[in-house]
This record gives C-alpha cells, sequence and structure tokens, in this order.
C-alpha cells in the first residue's frame, strides 16, 4: 500500500540507533526527506555514510543552542517541514525517590520532556506552513500507568501526554495534529537494561522480573521498533489527517507496569 509519505519532510531525533533508527528506515523506504540528531558521533557518522541523502547532524538536546541551530539547519536542508517526530529519550534511574539524585532527575526530565518543547518550538513556524503537518511525541506505557522504582522517567512521559494534548488543543486551527505513542515493552537493549536494573535493585533474577512484567500484557510478546513505526508512518500520511491529540498505545494491551 502506498502510504502516500514520498518527499515528506521530517526531522527525526535521535534517528542512530533502535525505535528511532527504525522510524527513519521506514521513513526513507517511502521516499520522504529526512533531517536527524543523536548525540552518539559515531552513529551519526555511520547515518551519513549509509544514507548520503540524510541530514544527520550531532546534537545534545538538552541544550536549548544546540537544538535552535539544528531547526535551523534541517529546516533549511529539507526547504521545510511536514512532520517531527520526538523519539529521543534516555531510561533515567532507578530506584526509590529518596535515594534519587536530583541532577539525575533534571536529566531525565530534559531529554524526555523539554526536549520535545524546544523541538516544537523552533518547529512549529514551518510547520503552519504544511499541507499535511504532524507532530508526533513517544510517550510510554509509564506515561498513562506509572512506574515503581522508575519515577523520574514516568513523570516526563505523562508530561508528553499532557504536552500533546494542549497543543492538539493550540495547533489545531493551523491544521497541525499532535499524538502521542506510548510503547510498552519494547525489544532492544535499553528495554533489557530496564529490566536488569529492577532486578538488581529487589534482588532477582532477569528472568523472573521479564516473566513479571509479561504476566501484565495479553499478548506475551515484545513490542519491536517497527511496530512503532509503522504506526508512526500511518499518523503522518494523509490517511491520519483527522487523528489529533491521541495518545495511542503500542503495547500488547499492557495493564500494569510494576
Amino acid at each position: 500500500m502506498d502510504i502516500l509519505l514520498k518527499n515528506l519532510k521530517v526531522i527525526i531525533s535521535a534517528g542512530g540507533s533502535g525505535i528511532g533508527k527504525a522510524i527513519l528506515e521506514s521513513f526513507h523506504t517511502q521516499g520522504a526527506k529526512i533531517a536527524t540528531c543523536d548525540i552518539n558521533p559515531h552513529l551519526v557518522k555511520t547515518l551519513k555514510d549509509d544514507y548520503p541523502d540524510i541530514y544527520a547532524e550531532v546534537v545534545d538536546v538538552s541544550d536549548e543552542h544546540a537544538v535552535q541551530s539544528f531547526c535551523s539547519n534541517a529546516l533549511e536542508k529539507l526547504g521545510g517541514l511536514d512532520c517531527l517526530i520526538n523519539n529521543v529519550g534516555i531510561a533515567g534511574p532507578t530506584s526509590k525517590i529518596e535515594e534519587i539524585d536530583t541532577a539525575d532527575w533534571a536529566e531525565c526530565l530534559n531529554i524526555c520532556l523539554t526536549s520535545q518543547f524546544l523541538l516544537i518550538k523552533n518547529c512549529v513556524p514551518k510547520l503552519r506552513l504544511s499541507e499535511n503537518a504532524s507532530i508526533i511525541n513517544l510517550s510510554s506505557a509509564a506515561g498513562k500507568m506509572g512506574f515503581a522504582l522508575r519515577s523520574p522517567y514516568a513523570a516526563a512521559k505523562w508530561g508528553v501526554i499532557g504536552l500533546t494534548k494542549s497543543l492538539a488543543i493550540e495547533l489545531g486551527e493551523a491544521n497541525i495534529r499532535v499524538n502521542a505513542i506510548l510503547p510498552g515493552l519494547v525489544k532492544g537493549e535499553r528495554q533489557k537494561n530496564v529490566l536488569m536494573a529492577k532486578a538488581q535493585r529487589l534482588g532477582k533474577s532477569f528472568a523472573d522480573i521479564e516473566k513479571e512484567a509479561f504476566s501484565f500484557t495479553s499478548i506475551k510478546s515484545y513490542v519491536t521498533a517497527e511496530d512503532i513505526a509503522n504506526q508512526i508512518m500511518f499518523l503522518a500520511s494523509p490517511m491520519g489527517a483527522r487523528i489529533s491529540g491521541q495518545s495511542i498505545s503500542i503495547d500488547g494491551d499492557t495493564k500494569m507496569l510494576t
């Protein structure tokens, strides 16, 4: 099926690995024009080598001036913008609230939430000029359920949902649709590290923690990065033209995060 993404102008944050890389590859296959950033210079170099038609830059998204510079460069290279995908995020600390360092709390919120504000702020003027404008923010199942021992991450991801809904209302008159994606247990190193950190914290085995996590899902398998990319492509396409203000779960029907 042709979902009409050819020549769509897209910015994807943290496109060098994981979910971001899967999104980038999916849009590239559809013929979209892409700009991306990542904090890892090696990943950015690899992207430039593998995809010479993609604009890629090393950026710390918690740095306001760096984000502003990247957006200016990316928008110039793309010649406009149709879709902003706020994918960047970190896991944050796994710890009891009274043991969390203030700097770790701030870093998690800055990267998972404030970066989205910064990218949106700098991209909205160009999105207003698009005939198919959308913003897609990555939240998490933790953004609607909470997550014990992961309060900075959960707080940031709840914030993403609030930001998404508020901007859907605010930007609706400009025909800019804004949605959030809420992944559950995603296959990959980051999810593995989160479960391992929890296992260590609770003195349990990784297998026990993983089994417990899946006990609260109807579909007993990991979500893939491609599952998430597929939903995002639909939302960015003209087929998603009337979908806005939604928090869309891709989590195998997860009932709880423990």
